[in-house]
């Protein structure tokens, strides 16, 4: 009896994903369906399902396939895969690897402007706030093109058409192809760093949306508003509209109307610089009538006539508040010596040594104390008398004190 053959489950997948890279149409073949389970890795692989109405498959792009993409895909997106199907051998499921994209009903570059212009305007790189406005007098512009093209010549000739003296600086750049937005942005910091242009202008002239890709790259629109120096952009035809154009500080349908709109015709400048010299005459004359009037005002004043009359009537109203002054001193001075009398007077009457002249005298003890009571002495105690005319020193032979209400004490 033979013994049936016993295989791994390694084998059949392994067996499974040979039949499957084998087969003619499963190794090479279009698909078509809706995205959904749309997941984007860190790594830059692109996981997602394909479905339609009666089935769906599982679907990977590998990052080196997915980074040629011009846009980006999304939940909801009708599209059609080139790829092959194969066997993850890990998890035994069938998957299609895609290794092209395109939407189906609208062009994959179409999806990506509006996906970009949505994004930037979401970031407010469109607002009207950040527009900066073009210099009224521009001197040196700033050209930012192809330098074969017919649309710097068209620049040139309409720019120096309407003023001679305006310089122009050309930046030369790819305007097409896959080095193009590298080559603007390296112009547009160029251009930056010299630092002489009023202006820059950013154009082409017209083509397709891929020929005019590359103003719609965005790092071409983050340098346009990183740019110090304003930016006109002047990118293809008058219908023709670019991310550069959203972003700049000024649209021109053409590079021809840039130059229009970057310059000034030299009559023009003239004449206002014409006008500028008429209003400046003007305020001058202005400024000299009203200096003359203010100068005929200040001359009829009384203090220019007579200069010498403030100084009079100054001169006699400080010697009027001298009179004043002097006058008011005596005064005071004779009401303080008749209060100095007064009080001179008082203090004599009150003085101890008038009291003497009537015979009374001060009795001192040997501290130099006024004796005011007999206990203040004892007996032999030697005192010194005060009188009006000299100093007598006595001995206390005998002390008596008075009772309360007695009058008089015999000594």
């Amino acid at each position: 009896m033979i013994e049936p053959k016993v295989f791994s489950v390694g084998q059949i997948n392994r067996y499974i994903k040979n039949l499957m890279e084998n087969d003619f149409i499963l190794s090479s073949l279009l698909v078509k369906g809706e995205i959904s389970n749309f997941k984007a890795h860190s790594g830059g692989h692109l996981y997602f399902s394909l479905k339609d109405a009666v089935g769906a498959i599982s679907c990977v792009m590998f990052r080196q396939d997915a980074l040629s993409l011009p846009f980006e895909p999304e939940n909801g997106m009708s599209v059609i895969l080139y790829g092959h199907v194969s066997l993850y051998e890990k998890t035994g499921q069938f998957q299609l690897y895609a290794e092209m994209m395109e939407p189906i009903g609208i062009g994959s570059l179409q999806i990506a402007y509006e996906q970009l212009k949505r994004k930037l305007e979401e970031e407010g790189l469109f607002d009207e706030d950040f527009k900066r406005e073009i210099p009224s007098h521009v001197e040196t512009i700033a050209v930012i093109t192809s330098p074969t093209g017919a649309a710097v010549r068209d620049i040139i000739q309409i720019a120096k058409r309407r003023d001679p003296r305006v310089k122009i600086a050309v930046f030369p750049a790819l305007v097409q192809g896959e080095r193009a937005a590298e080559d603007i942005v390296q112009a547009l910091k160029l251009a930056n760093e010299w630092g002489k242009a009023d202006v820059i202008i950013l154009g082409r002239g017209g083509g397709s949306i891929e020929d005019l890709w590359a103003f719609n790259e965005e790092k071409v629109a983050r340098a346009i508003f990183a740019s110090e120096i304003p930016v006109i952009s002047a990118v293809g035809h008058e219908t023709d509209f670019t991310i550069a154009d959203f972003v700049s500080d000024l649209r021109a349908p053409t590079p021809s109307a840039a130059a229009e709109l970057a310059t000034q015709p030299l009559m023009q400048k003239i004449e206002f610089v014409l006008q500028l010299e008429k209003r400046l005459e003007r305020n001058c004359m202005a400024m000299i009538e009203d200096a003359k009037r203010r100068l005929l005002y200040i001359k009829e004043r009384p203090v220019l006539k007579r200069p010498l009359e403030r100084v009079y009537n100054a001169q006699l109203l400080l010697d009027k508040m001298e009179l004043a002054m002097s006058k008011a001193t005596k005064q005071k001075l004779l009401r303080y010596s008749e209060k100095i009398g007064t009080l001179d007077t008082r203090l004599v009457a009150s003085s101890p040594f008038s009291v003497m002249k009537r015979g009374y005298m001060i009795g001192m003890n040997e501290h130099n104390k006024a004796i005011v009571s007999v206990k203040q002495v004892e007996l032999d105690e030697v005192i010194r008398l005060r009188l009006q005319d000299g100093h007598l020193k006595a001995k206390i032979l005998e002390k008596a004190v008075m009772d309360l209400g007695e009058e008089k004490a015999d000594i």
